[in-house]
């Protein structure tokens, strides 16, 4: 199990990074929810938390503005450089499934979608 440091009360620092203590929920995710414009009782709610974790969190991230809002940029930078690895390793399998034939037997099927497809392009 990987080490879990309490650096105030309510968050804890672990291998996900800043955590509220009790979940798997990281700062970042309600700093997320934060910057676009979520009402507090709506993030409470929707990441199940406590009001008094919901407190402790914002308290802290008010305490500490600049550190969580640096570390919050290199977890966006992270997250990005990781979709962008995956985007690029599936790029050529999408390309190939996108070239695929029908099975035999589906291709009144396969006509459907693809035309559907087409009149949803063209909305």
């Amino acid at each position: 199990m990987a080490e879990k440091k309490m650096i105030a009360p309510g968050i804890l620092r672990t291998e996900r990074g800043l955590t509220i203590a009790g979940t798997r929920t990281t700062i970042y995710e309600v700093l997320d929810y934060l910057k676009a414009d979520w009402p507090s009782h709506l993030i409470r709610h929707w990441l199940l938390l406590t009001q008094e974790q919901l407190d402790s969190t914002l308290q802290y991230i008010d305490a500490n503005g600049a550190d969580v809002e640096a570390e919050y940029q290199l977890v966006l930078q992270e997250a990005e450089e990781v979709r962008a690895y995956w985007e690029e390793q599936n790029r050529e399998r999408r390309e190939r499934i996108a070239r695929t034939p029908p099975r035999p037997g589906r291709e009144a099927l396969y006509e459907l979608v693809q035309a559907r497809k087409a009149e949803l392009d063209m909305a």
